[in-house]
C-alpha cells in the first residue's frame, strides 16, 4: 500500500526541482499505473493528489490528453476529475463533462452556473442527464446548447424543462421539430408546442409522428377557435349569401358540386355559409379555417370532399388565389394522408368545446338591413 504523506512530500520536491519534461513523464507514469491497477479508495485518492498536482504545472495540451484518458475511467480520482471538469480550456474540460460518470448532478449544476457555453454544450451531450441538470441547461444555455439537449434522448425533461423550451422555441422551426420528436413529451406540452409552431413544423410532425396526428389536428382546431372567438359584424354581402345558401340547403340542393362552383367563382361568403351548414360549425370558425391550409384540408376530409373541391377551397383562401405548384403537391399529399375518421373526430372535439351561436345571438350581431 502507498504511504500517502511521505509520497506526496517527495512528489512536491520533485515538482519543485524537476523539469517540464520530467513532470510530464511522472504524470503519465502515475496515470498509467492507476489505469492498470486495482486500488482501494484511499490509494486512488493519493493517485489523484499526484496527478492533480502534476496537472497544475503542465501545458494545456497535456491536460487535454489527461482528460481524454480519464474521461471513461470508472475509477478515476474524483479530485482530479472535478479539477479537469472546471478547467477554463474546453479542450480539457470537454471530455470529462461529456463522458465521465464520476461527475454527480451537483457538480454538473455548479459547472453550468459558473462556466461558459462550451462547457454547457459538452454537458448537453452526456449519455444520461438527470432532470435537475436539464433544467439548468435549458434555462442558461444558448440556442446551440438548447438544441443539443433537446435532441439528446438520454436527457430527462421535467415539466419546467418542456415549458421553458417551448417558450424559447418561438420562431425556431428546428428546435420546435426536435422537441416535437421527443417520445417523452406529454400530450399537454405537445399541444402547447403545436399552438406556437409554424405550418411547416405542424406538417412535418404530422408526417413523422403519425401516433400524434390526432392531437396535432385537435390542437390546430382549438387554437383556431381561440383566435376567432370574436365574431366580427357580418356584412350585407354575407347576409344575402346566408339567405340564399340556407334556402338551397332547406330545399336539399346544397351539395359538394354547389360548394365547388361557389369556390371556383370566388364566392367566399357562399362557400363559408355552405360549409358551416355542412359541418355544423359556426360561420366564424369556417371563415378562419379557409384562411389556413391545414384547417381547410381537415375540414374537407371530414366532409369527405374530393381533392378537386379541397383544392378549390385552398385557392379560394390563398393570397391573391395563387398557390405554388410545389406547395400544392405537398398539400395534396397531406390531404391524401389525412384520415377521414380522425378528421371527423377533430371536428366533433371542436364542436363539444365551442357552441355555435344561437339564432338570437347571431341576429344581435347582424346589421338590421331589412325591416321585420
Amino acid at each position: 500500500m502507498i504511504a500517502p504523506k511521505s509520497f506526496l512530500r517527495e512528489l512536491d520536491d520533485a515538482i519543485l526541482r524537476g523539469s517540464a519534461e520530467s513532470r510530464e513523464k511522472a504524470l503519465w507514469y502515475a496515470t498509467d499505473l492507476l489505469m492498470v491497477g486495482r486500488f482501494a479508495e484511499e490509494e486512488i485518492w493519493t493517485f489523484g493528489e499526484v496527478i492533480g498536482r502534476l496537472a497544475d504545472v503542465i501545458e494545456v495540451a497535456a491536460r487535454a490528453r489527461l482528460a481524454a484518458s480519464l474521461a471513461n475511467a470508472t475509477h478515476a480520482p474524483m479530485n482530479v476529475v472535478k479539477k479537469l471538469a472546471f478547467d477554463d480550456s474546453i479542450d480539457v474540460a470537454g471530455p470529462i463533462l461529456e463522458r465521465s460518470e464520476r461527475l454527480d448532478a451537483k457538480t454538473l449544476i455548479s459547472n453550468i452556473r459558473t462556466k461558459g457555453q462550451p462547457h454547457l454544450l459538452a454537458i448537453s451531450k452526456r449519455k444520461s442527464i438527470p432532470s435537475e441538470v436539464t433544467d439548468e441547461l435549458v434555462a442558461r444555455g444558448n440556442r446551440e446548447v438548447l438544441a443539443s439537449v433537446v435532441a439528446n434522448d438520454g436527457a430527462s425533461f421535467s415539466k419546467f424543462s418542456f415549458l421553458h423550451t417551448i417558450q424559447r422555441s418561438g420562431n425556431d422551426s428546428f428546435l420546435a421539430e426536435s422537441l416535437g420528436f421527443r417520445k417523452d413529451i406529454p400530450r399537454q406540452m405537445f399541444q402547447q408546442l403545436i399552438a406556437k409552431a409554424s405550418a411547416d413544423v405542424r406538417r412535418k410532425l404530422a408526417q413523422e409522428r403519425p401516433d400524434l396526428i390526432g392531437p396535432i389536428q385537435s390542437s390546430v382546431i382549438e387554437v383556431a377557435g381561440a383566435l376567432q372567438s370574436r365574431f366580427k359584424p357580418a356584412t350585407e354581402k354575407y347576409f344575402a349569401a346566408k339567405r340564399v345558401v340556407t334556402a338551397r340547403h332547406r330545399r336539399g340542393e346544397l351539395n359538394e358540386r354547389v360548394i365547388l362552383e361557389y369556390a371556383r367563382d370566388h364566392k367566399i361568403e357562399e362557400v363559408t355559409v355552405g360549409l358551416s351548414l355542412f359541418a355544423s360549425l359556426p360561420f366564424n370558425a369556417v371563415e378562419h379555417a379557409l384562411a389556413h391550409a391545414e384547417l381547410t384540408l381537415i375540414l374537407a376530409k371530414a366532409q369527405n370532399l374530393e381533392w378537386e373541391t379541397a383544392m378549390a377551397l385552398l385557392f379560394l383562401g390563398a393570397k391573391e388565389h395563387c398557390i405554388k405548384a410545389n406547395d400544392l403537391d405537398t398539400m395534396k399529399q397531406e390531404f391524401t394522408r389525412l384520415n377521414r375518421e380522425t378528421s371527423q373526430k377533430v371536428l366533433s372535439f371542436y364542436r363539444s368545446r365551442r357552441r355555435p351561436p344561437s339564432a338570437e345571438w347571431d341576429q344581435r350581431r347582424l346589421p338590421q338591413l331589412h325591416s321585420v
